[in-house]
């Protein structure tokens, strides 16, 4: 008996230790790395964006960083649970003319949008903590988790940026999948959802430059970003990218996560103007300077994409830096006043209307 319940013990434990190991996702190979061989962008074995970009500041060593970590900074994190709304996300409509987008933000850089009779889920992280291991990392903010995959419709495109925990979510792609038709993202990424149990069939991944149709009178296309990837200890094999979504009567911009380079005028140029731009403004500091934004170089961004109004994202749910928690819109706003900027400022789960409603209340002075 003891012998049994010793090697049901083991298997447990086994068990465990092999469904943690799969959520670092698998490696491309065969035709999917064939593909990503091909790609300009990828040389010498690793994705690359243009411009030189190094993950930490010339002179900067891991060991200071981890100093810099160790010391306390004062509001972190929120105090209290964060204010928030609960939509009921199963009757979320466009506008009666079904020509404007809308959208609802559930922290970080995780968002919905309903445009054009298509519901479309943006870097959907549901889980507590963005870590290969559920017990382990930062946590995030009390009050930020109201929503859960449970909350969610039937999802018609569901888009990846990168392959980063904050962005891509084992336990919520495994969620996901039954209610999800199709899933967008960057070369090389679909090789860690084809292994968590997404059929080939629904996986499109695109190089910068590439789209494809998103529902009936959407289009997707990857355009570029400047940031790295990786779900262990190596990087740069798989893409990471934004994405410009055309739908028949607005153009929005879902920036994932870039440092400031040329590549947002470019893109701008080209596909601008925005009626919304997403982009990150959160998680940033001067000891890595390229591959993150500072908040006015967000906001700057924007101005060189032409977009109408700018959504910061990318912070209010996780510390995943050494700012206070608030730093980010405050700086953001600070600087839209400067360039005359339109700023919403949704609280969790608070609707916004593209071309019609957009909050702007400051709610995480509460």
């Amino acid at each position: 008996m003891y012998v049994f319940l010793g090697l049901i013990a083991v298997l447990a434990v086994v068990t465990v230790l092999v469904l943690q190991l799969a959520t670092f996702g698998a490696t491309p190979a065969g035709d999917r790395l064939t593909r990503i061989g091909r790609s300009a962008n990828y040389r010498d074995g690793h994705f690359r964006y243009p411009i030189e970009t190094s993950m930490m500041a010339p002179g900067v060593s891991y060991w200071q960083l981890l100093m810099k970590y160790l010391r306390p900074v004062a509001n972190r994190e929120p105090t209290k649970p964060l204010p928030s709304v609960k939509t009921d996300l199963s009757r979320l409509e466009a506008d009666s003319a079904g020509a404007n987008p809308v959208l609802v933000w559930f922290g970080h850089s995780s968002y919905l949008i309903k445009v054009a009779g298509q519901t479309i889920l943006v870097d959907p992280v549901f889980s507590d903590r963005p870590s290969p291991i559920s017990v382990l990392g930062t946590k995030s903010y009390p009050g930020s988790n109201v929503y859960t995959v449970d909350d969610l419709p039937a999802i018609d495109v569901v888009v990846i940026t990168h392959d980063h925990y904050d962005h891509l979510d084992y336990d919520t792609i495994l969620k996901l999948i039954p209610k999800a038709r199709q899933f967008h993202t960057a070369l090389g990424v679909g090789a860690h959802l084809a292994r968590w149990g997404v059929p080939e069939s629904a996986i499109h991944e695109y190089d910068w430059g590439e789209g494809g149709p998103a529902g009936r009178g959407l289009t997707l296309r990857a355009v570029m970003a400047r940031h790295f990837s990786g779900r262990g200890l190596v990087n740069g094999k798989t893409l990471w990218t934004a994405f410009v979504l055309q739908a028949p009567s607005h153009t929005l911009f879902l920036g994932g996560d870039s440092g400031y380079g040329p590549h947002f005028k470019e893109i701008g140029d080209q596909y601008g103007p925005f009626d919304l731009a997403l982009l990150e403004a959160g998680q940033y500091d001067v000891q890595w300077p390229f591959i993150h934004m500072m908040p006015e170089e967000t906001v700057q961004a924007a101005v060189d994409l032409r977009a109408n109004v700018l959504m910061p994202v990318h912070w209010g749910k996780f510390t995943l830096a050494l700012h206070p928690w608030t730093e980010p819109v405050e700086r953001v706003l600070k600087k839209a006043g400067e360039l005359n900027v339109t700023v919403t400022t949704p609280m969790i789960g608070e609707p916004v209307v593209v071309g019609k409603t957009y909050p702007q209340k400051r709610w995480w002075g509460f």
